[in-house]
C-alpha cells in the first residue's frame, strides 16, 4: 500500500485544505453531516482531495462506493449498478473520473438516476466541467472547484507522513519536497514514500536524485494554458515586468509553442500600448519573426527583451476601443453616404498636399466621434500634431 493511501483521511477532519468549501461552517460540510447528498462534480488540480472526498462522502453516507474512471467506463456497467440497487434501501455512490471526459451517450444514462436520486453521482476532473458536460447534467448538480493546496496545508501532510514513517528530514529538504510538487500531495507523499526507502534522514541531495526539477503544471489543459496567457497579458499591462518574465517562464517551461507566445505579444503590443508607443508594434513584429525563424532555446532571450520592453511601455487602448466602437456603429445599421467630394473620380476633391498640409472638407456624414485620445506617450504628441495641423 502506498503512503498516499495509508495516510488518506478517514474522516472530514482529518481532510487537509480546500477551506472554501469544507469549513465547518459551510453548506457542504452540513450537507455531508446530514447525509443530504447531492450530484456534485468537483475539479482542480491533480493531488488536492477530489477522490478522498468523494471517498469521505460515501462513508458519512453509509453509501456503497463505486469508482470509475471515464476513459475505460462502459455503459453496461452503470446499468448493471443500477439495476442492483432497484428498490433497495440504500443507494450506490458512483465516482467518476475524469468526467470531462464522458460520451454524450454516458452522460444521458446519468439522467434517470440523477434526476429521482436513486443513486448519487459525483464526478472529478481536471478542467471545468461547464465546458465538457450537458446543460442537463449541470442543471443537477453543484459545481465545486478545489483550489492548490498552500505550503502551510501541503507541510501539514509532510509532518503526518514523516512521523508514520519515524523518519527525519532536513529544512532545506522539507522546502525542496514542498515546493518541487506542483501543489500536488500525491505527489509529494510519493517522494517521501520512495526517498524513506533510501535513507531514514532525508536530504536535498537525495530528493535532487530522484526529482532533479520541479514537478510543473501541464499547459496542454485548456484552463491553465488561457490562465497562464491571461496572467502574462495582465502583468504586461499593469507593467509587471519581474510577474510578466514569471509567466512567459512558465509558458517557454510547459513547452508552450513559440508561434503562439509571440502573435499574443504582437497583439498585447497594438491593443494595450497602441500609439503611446508604437514602436512596440515593430519589435513584437520582429520579436516574432525571428523567434519563429530561430526557434527555442536562443528565442528565449529575444523574447525576454519584447516582454521588459512591453511590460515597460506606457499603455493606451484608445485605437482599439476607436476601432471597436466603429465596428459596433456600423453593425447597428448606421450606414451613410459617401459625401460626394472623396468619391473615386470626384474633381471636388480637395488634396491636402496642395493646402500646406491640411484643408477643410467633409470625409463623412455624422458628427460621431470614434476616437477618445488618453493623451499618453506618444499620443499625446499625435494629438499635439494634429491640433497644429489644423490650426494652419
Amino acid at each position: 500500500m502506498s503512503l498516499a493511501q495509508i495516510l488518506r483521511p478517514t474522516t472530514l477532519e482529518e481532510f487537509v485544505g480546500q477551506k472554501h468549501i469544507l469549513d465547518k461552517n459551510s453548506s457542504l460540510y452540513k450537507l455531508i453531516l446530514s447525509k443530504d447528498i447531492p450530484h456534485m462534480f468537483f475539479y482542480g488540480k491533480p493531488g488536492t482531495g477530489k477522490t478522498t472526498l468523494a471517498r469521505l462522502i460515501a462513508k458519512y453516507s453509509d453509501y456503497d462506493f463505486y469508482s470509475f474512471n471515464a476513459t475505460s467506463l462502459k455503459i453496461e456497467q452503470l446499468r448493471d449498478i443500477f439495476k442492483r440497487y432497484t428498490n433497495s434501501l440504500t443507494k450506490p455512490l458512483i465516482f467518476i473520473d475524469e468526467v470531462h471526459r464522458l460520451t454524450s451517450t454516458q452522460q444521458e444514462v446519468l439522467l434517470p438516476v440523477m434526476e429521482n436520486y436513486s443513486a448519487i453521482i459525483i464526478g472529478a476532473c481536471t478542467q471545468n466541467p461547464h465546458f465538457a458536460l450537458t446543460s442537463a447534467i449541470i442543471s443537477r448538480s453543484f459545481l465545486y472547484e478545489f483550489k492548490c493546496l498552500s505550503y502551510n496545508e501541503l507541510e501539514e501532510i509532510l509532518s503526518k507522513a514523516i512521523q508514520t514513517l519515524d523518519i527525519t528530514i532536513d529544512n532545506d529538504a522539507k522546502d525542496y519536497a514542498i515546493n518541487s510538487s506542483g501543489y500536488d500531495a500525491r505527489a509529494l507523499l510519493n517522494l517521501i514514500d520512495f526517498t524513506s526507502k533510501i535513507s531514514n534522514n532525508i536530504t536535498l541531495n537525495i530528493l535532487k536524485d530522484l526529482r532533479p526539477t520541479p514537478i510543473n503544471e501541464s499547459i496542454s489543459s485548456s484552463t491553465i494554458h488561457y490562465d497562464l496567457t491571461s496572467a502574462l497579458i495582465k502583468s504586461m499591462r499593469g507593467s509587471n515586468i519581474d510577474a510578466s518574465l514569471y509567466y512567459l517562464a512558465r509558458l517557454i517551461n510547459g513547452g508552450e509553442s513559440i508561434d503562439y507566445i509571440t502573435r499574443r505579444l504582437v497583439i498585447f503590443a497594438s491593443e494595450d500600448i497602441g500609439n503611446a508607443n508604437p514602436n512596440a508594434l515593430n519589435l513584437a513584429t520582429s520579436t516574432m519573426i525571428s523567434c519563429n525563424k530561430i526557434g527555442y532555446p536562443e528565442s528565449k532571450i529575444i523574447l525576454g527583451q519584447c516582454i521588459v520592453y512591453l511590460a515597460s511601455s506606457p499603455k493606451s487602448n484608445s485605437s482599439y476601443l476607436a476601432i471597436g466602437e466603429a465596428l459596433e456603429y456600423v453593425k447597428n445599421g448606421n450606414i451613410h453616404t459617401i459625401p460626394n467630394n472623396i468619391k473615386d473620380k470626384n474633381k471636388d476633391y480637395k488634396n491636402p498636399h496642395k493646402y500646406g498640409g491640411y484643408v477643410e472638407q467633409n470625409y463623412i456624414n455624422t458628427n460621431k466621434l470614434f476616437y477618445k485620445s488618453k493623451n499618453i506617450g506618444y499620443e499625446k504628441i499625435l494629438n499635439e500634431w494634429i491640433s497644429k495641423i489644423k490650426s494652419i
